[in-house]
C-alpha cells in the first residue's frame, strides 16, 4: 500500500508540474488569443447513449444552436476502465482550455479503487448541473412484479444485478439496499448503458439499475419493469414506490457536472461559467432536465468544488465500511 501510494504520489505530481509548465506556455498564446477562438475537444468518458453522452450532446446542441462557442465541437467518447481512460486522458490536457468533459458518480469513485494518477478535485470546477438517480428494473416478463417480490425473493436467493462502472453509485446503491433489507447480491459491471440493457434482456442478469434516460423507452414498451426508484419522487408516469417510501433511504445520486483540465486560465473558467449559465435558462435544457427525471442542481465554481469534496469524503466512508475499498 505504501508503495502504491509512493508511486500514485509521484505520479500525480509530476503531471501537475508537467501541467503547470503546459498552462504557463499556454498562458502566453491564451492572453493573444480572444477565448474562444480554436476547435473544442470534448471528452465522454463512457459509451453511447448513456448518462453522460446524453448530457454532454444536449449542451453541445445547444451551444451551437445559439452559436455560443464560435468553433468546431468534436465530442468523443473515450470509454473504458469506469471512466479512468476518458479522465485520465482529459487530466494529460491539464492547462489547455480547449478541452472540457462531464461528470458522473464513477468521477468520484474509480480513483477510490483503481490506480488513477488523479483525483477529482485536481481538475476544474466549472457547474454542478444537476443529481440523477436510478430505477431498479427487472424484465418485463419477469414473475417479480413489484418492489416488495424483489425485496423477499432476494433474501431467499441473492440475485444478480448490473450496473455501469465497477465501483460506481450503481454500485453503492443496491449495497445499500441490500444491507438495509438484508440480501445479498452479485454485482456485474458494464461500460455502457447498451451492454447492460442487453444482459438483462438476454436473461443474463436478474435485474439492472439505470437511469431514467436510459430506460424509459424500454419500460414504456414492456421489455423493461421498473420497481423502485432511488430519488426523492417517482419519475412522472411510474407508479412505483421510492426507496425511502418502502423503508429504506439509501441517499445517494450522480453528480452530473462539467469540468476542464488542472490548471486552465481562470479567464476559461469564468467564460464557461458565464456560458453554462445562458444554457441552463434554455428551454432546450429544461426539457432536458424533465425528460430525463433528473433533479437541478445547480452550483458553479468554488461551490461545485466543495460539493466534490464533501461527496468524496462520503462515498470514501461508505465504500470502506462496505469492504468494497480497502
Amino acid at each position: 500500500m505504501a508503495r502504491r501510494a509512493a508511486r500514485n504520489l509521484s505520479r500525480r505530481l509530476s503531471f501537475l508540474v508537467l501541467g503547470a509548465l503546459v498552462a504557463s506556455l499556454l498562458g502566453t498564446a491564451f492572453a493573444q488569443d480572444d477565448y474562444p477562438s480554436q476547435r473544442l475537444d470534448w471528452t465522454i468518458a463512457f459509451g453511447p447513449g448513456g448518462g453522460n453522452d446524453i448530457m454532454s450532446r444536449t449542451i453541445i446542441e445547444i451551444l451551437e444552436k445559439n452559436d455560443w462557442y464560435p468553433e468546431e465541437i468534436v465530442a468523443t467518447n473515450r470509454e473504458g476502465g469506469s471512466g479512468a481512460v476518458g479522465w485520465g486522458y482529459f487530466f494529460n490536457q491539464a492547462g489547455d482550455p480547449y478541452n472540457i468533459s462531464t461528470t458522473s458518480g464513477s468521477f468520484i469513485t474509480t480513483p477510490l479503487q483503481a490506480d488513477t494518477p488523479w483525483q477529482p478535485t485536481d481538475f476544474t470546477p466549472i457547474a454542478l448541473l444537476a443529481s440523477d438517480n436510478l430505477l431498479l428494473l427487472v424484465r418485463g416478463d419477469s414473475e417479480i412484479e413489484t418492489f416488495e417480490q424483489f425485496i423477499e425473493q432476494a433474501r431467499e436467493e441473492s440475485p444478480s444485478i448490473g450496473g455501469i462502472g465497477a465501483v460506481n453509485v450503481d454500485f453503492i446503491v443496491p449495497m445499500l439496499l441490500s444491507e438495509q433489507a438484508g440480501f445479498e447480491f452479485d454485482y456485474v459491471s458494464f461500460n455502457a448503458a447498451g451492454e447492460l440493457n442487453t444482459a438483462l434482456l438476454s436473461g443474463s442478469l436478474d435485474a439492472i439499475v439505470s437511469n431514467p434516460a436510459e430506460v424509459l423507452g424500454l419500460v414504456e414498451s414492456g421489455d423493461m419493469r421498473a420497481l423502485a426508484f432511488s430519488g426523492k419522487e417517482a419519475p412522472e408516469g411510474l407508479d412505483i414506490p421510492t426507496f425511502e417510501e418502502a423503508g429504506y433511504p439509501v441517499g445517494v445520486s450522480m453528480p452530473r457536472g462539467l469540468i476542464m483540465p488542472p490548471d486552465v486560465p481562470e479567464e476559461a473558467q469564468q467564460w464557461w461559467i458565464d456560458t453554462m449559465k445562458k444554457v441552463v435558462e434554455t428551454p432546450e435544457w429544461n426539457a432536458y432536465i424533465e425528460n430525463n427525471q433528473l433533479t437541478e442542481d445547480i452550483r458553479y465554481g468554488d461551490e461545485f468544488f466543495e460539493m466534490l469534496t464533501e461527496t468524496k469524503d462520503a462515498f470514501e466512508r461508505i465504500l470502506r465500511e462496505s469492504g468494497a475499498i480497502d
